[in-house]
């Protein structure tokens, strides 16, 4: 049988040369597109780098980049535990800023503690409604959980965009629709030492509460078993549709929550620059990991830094500011491919051991 501790270090190892090999080509053809362009592929990764690591200025806007892609990430994450491909991220963020939005106006005189307490619960109960309601659907009506969720999204920025330039429009706000704001009282401060704000920390104890939960529970066991096996599971006498829907559930509140922190410590209000494609990003980062709630927080950060260097690439090589968009979409090409390579390669099956 095969060596326990030695197959999982292989297995471990194969869980990360595949995804970095992946990003390697994905690399290796976006510089053959650069160079196609006229531009030369190593000036463009270094200021790729510079953009993104070379400086504290750069870490910071690396880190606030990151901290929703982490959450946001998880909305994808956590129900691919129970076997559901859940795309529906960015639908869950902007209603969970829209209700934080409104809370946070709504208690504004309150205390601030309070009032930001309250904001982070109603977005996270606004994201987690509506992911669940799409695993829901999926688990007791039998709808493609892929093609609702996505749908879904399209259905909550349309309410989203309604709402703010609709019902809840601040009159003071003229050329940018948005909702009133929270308060300056109401915004998320910065975490001391790293100038970033405390999003970041949030999506951080999310994955490591998440990953605890996942992997050290015996409610996570139980997801995992639905999630490779429903079969079994279902014979096993498993809750397999509250399985599935909870970690739905779970996975919106981390992106509602996404949400909320993008309006209390970025924006202040609820308007159209809360729809900006994190949770779609966030599809990439949960596949670059592979799931993994840990491993999620420095591929996000990795993303995170590649998005902050569009606007160096703009101002100093003339490319449009979308530029890292094709390269991070050619890495979901390549990471999507990569799928198909795992168990291909003997260096990382576990040997058998000698009858």
């Amino acid at each position: 049988m095969a060596s326990g501790p030695s197959g999982r270090l292989r297995q471990s190892a194969e869980a990360l040369a595949i995804p970095v090999g992946a990003l390697a080509a994905a690399m290796v053809v976006f510089g053959l597109v650069v160079a196609a362009l006229g531009r030369n592929p190593l000036e463009v990764y270094e200021l790729i780098y510079r953009g993104a690591f070379a400086s504290a200025f750069s870490w910071q806007n690396t880190l606030a980049r990151a901290a929703p892609l982490i959450l946001a990430a998880l909305c994808v994450a956590l129900p691919a535990q129970g076997g559901l491909m859940v795309i529906g991220g960015e639908g869950a963020l902007v209603l969970g800023g829209l209700a934080a939005a409104v809370v946070g106006h709504l208690l504004s005189g309150a205390s601030p503690l309070g009032v930001k307490l309250a904001m982070a619960l109603a977005g996270m109960v606004a994201g987690a409604a509506w992911i669940a309601l799409a695993g829901a659907l999926r688990q007791y009506r039998g709808v493609n959980e892929t093609i609702s969720s996505l749908l879904f999204t399209y259905i909550a920025i349309a309410i989203f965009n309604h709402m703010v330039e609709g019902p809840l429009r601040d009159p003071a706000s003229l050329n940018k629709p948005s909702t009133h704001p929270i308060g300056d009282a109401s915004m998320l401060g910065r975490i001391p030492g790293i100038d970033v704000h405390w999003g970041l920390a949030f999506g951080v104890l999310f994955c490591v509460a998440m990953y605890v939960l996942v992997r050290h529970t015996t409610w996570g066991f139980a997801l995992r078993i639905v999630g490779g096996n429903p079969r079994a599971a279902q014979l096993a006498g498993l809750p397999h549709s509250r399985l599935v829907v909870a970690a739905c559930f779970l996975g919106g509140a981390a992106a509602g929550l996404a949400g909320m922190v993008e309006v209390a410590a970025v924006h202040g209000t609820a308007n159209a620059s809360l729809i900006a494609g994190y949770g779609y990003t966030g599809i990439l980062v949960a596949f670059i990991a592979r799931q993994n709630p840990i491993a999620i927080i420095p591929v996000a950060i990795l993303l995170g830094g590649i998005a902050s260097s569009g606007g160096m690439l703009q101002r100093r090589l003339d490319l449009p500011d979308a530029t890292v968009q094709v390269l991070q979409g050619m890495a979901f090409l390549m990471i999507l491919a990569g799928e198909t390579m795992f168990g291909r390669f003997k260096i990382f099956q576990p040997r058998q051991a000698a009858a």
